[in-house]
């Protein structure tokens, strides 16, 4: 029996936004491709109220379609009222109201049996009013700030747990994040570990040699993957390089913390060994990776970073901070190195490892796990249970 799956996503990557949740989508579509599973994609757009809504920054949204193919998967994008800088907590009412209609439209025309809430917030909360009105079992999946911040915010930590109470089961990234949600009060024993996956196919080994001749880069090279948020701690990478003589530090990714960024690298005398590459398209990063030494990231919190796994995958090792699934990914000393968020320890440990670079093959090893077949397989497995009631 064909298992109807709706997924209820607000991390789902548009024509505008082609890089944002593309491990969300590409989650969806491994579960789409097996012959046991349906899945119909419910992506909300959050628009501020008119005539806040015609600003140009959210052109490109409102232009979006209502309903898609995107890469095999049917995808609705039904716009939701929200309040800039200031509607997180108002955003479960309001998104609930505004898909419902099309919830039970679809219901009607074709029952679901579960439903797979990409995020724990908003989208867990949603889910479980959708899952009171509709009759059916949900699950929710948690990913790092969505337990870490809005887990713990005054307006929205009750509907975090109240999601949790409701759903028939529920989905860590790490164990890691597990063991965080207990903390929270959450019932561990609900909690299934749910890896990310890569794809080894595309993030592959490569001849680091050619690869920064490809793209021009000479030298020691340390590439940061993420956001360019405070949360990210690139400052800590920018303040280790004073210590890295010649190395450069190359930051994929974007976000209002870049003029910090550039101030404090002015300060240091180090602006001329930064680059800023912008937000890469996520089918290009495997280049990048190849031509780095080393990838670092030293974050104040994470679920498990894709971009930890990615990076492994392409064969170039990581210095990340004690944060969430890190103790679970680098389970041996090839991969690299979990040290304080502290410049010192940061640049000891690229030090360490440009002066014995791991091979290639030995740090990729430690990435084959994370497979999107497992990842597949696992929730199939875990969304079956759910809708069996076991």
């Amino acid at each position: 029996m064909t298992l109807n799956v709706l997924m209820l996503s607000t991390l789902f990557p548009d024509i505008s936004r082609p890089n944002f949740g593309v491990f969300v989508e590409r989650q969806a579509r491994e579960l789409a491709s097996r012959p046991e599973a349906d899945v119909t994609v419910i992506a909300p757009v959050g628009l501020p109220p008119w005539p806040l809504s015609l600003a140009g920054r959210y052109a490109p949204l409102r232009a979006l379609p209502r309903k898609e193919r995107w890469r095999e998967l049917t995808v609705y994008r039904p716009t939701f009222p929200i309040i800039p800088k200031f509607g997180g907590r108002t955003n479960v009412t309001t998104m609930t109201r505004a898909i419902l209609p099309l919830v039970r439209r679809l219901h009607a025309e074709k029952p679901f049996d579960v439903i797979d809430a990409s995020f724990f917030f908003p989208d867990g909360p949603v889910a479980q009013r959708l899952s009171k009105a509709l009759g059916i079992p949900y699950s929710v999946k948690a990913r790092g700030a969505d337990i870490h911040y809005w887990g713990t915010q005054s307006g929205t930590r009750k509907m975090v747990r109240q999601a949790a109470d409701g759903a028939a089961g529920l989905l860590a990234v790490s164990d890691a994040m597990r063991r965080s949600m207990a903390r929270m009060g959450i019932d561990a024993d609900k909690v299934r570990v749910h890896y990310t996956g890569v794809d080894l196919d595309t993030f592959e080994l490569t001849d680091r040699a050619a690869a920064k001749a490809a793209l021009d880069f000479n030298g020691p090279v340390v590439l940061s993957v993420g956001a360019l948020i405070p949360r990210k701690g690139q400052d800590l990478l920018v303040r280790a390089l004073p210590q890295l003589p010649g190395v450069t530090l190359l930051l994929a990714g974007q976000g209002q913390y870049r003029r910090t960024l550039e101030n404090l690298a002015q300060e240091l005398g180090v602006e001329r060994r930064i680059g800023f590459l912008g937000s890469v398209p996520h089918h290009k990063l495997p280049r990048i990776f190849a031509a780095a030494d080393i990838m670092a990231l030293p974050s104040e919190s994470e679920g498990l970073a894709n971009a930890w796994v990615e990076a492994l995958a392409c064969g170039t090792p990581i210095v990340i901070s004690d944060v969430g699934g890190a103790r679970e990914l680098l389970d041996r000393p090839e991969a690299g190195r979990i040290v304080e968020r502290d410049p010192e320890a940061i640049a000891e440990a690229i030090r360490a490892l440009l002066d014995n670079p791991p091979s290639q093959a030995a740090v990729r090893a430690s990435a084959l796990r994370f497979t999107w077949q497992a990842n597949g397989d696992t929730l199939l497995a875990h969304l079956q249970g759910i809708a069996a009631g076991s």
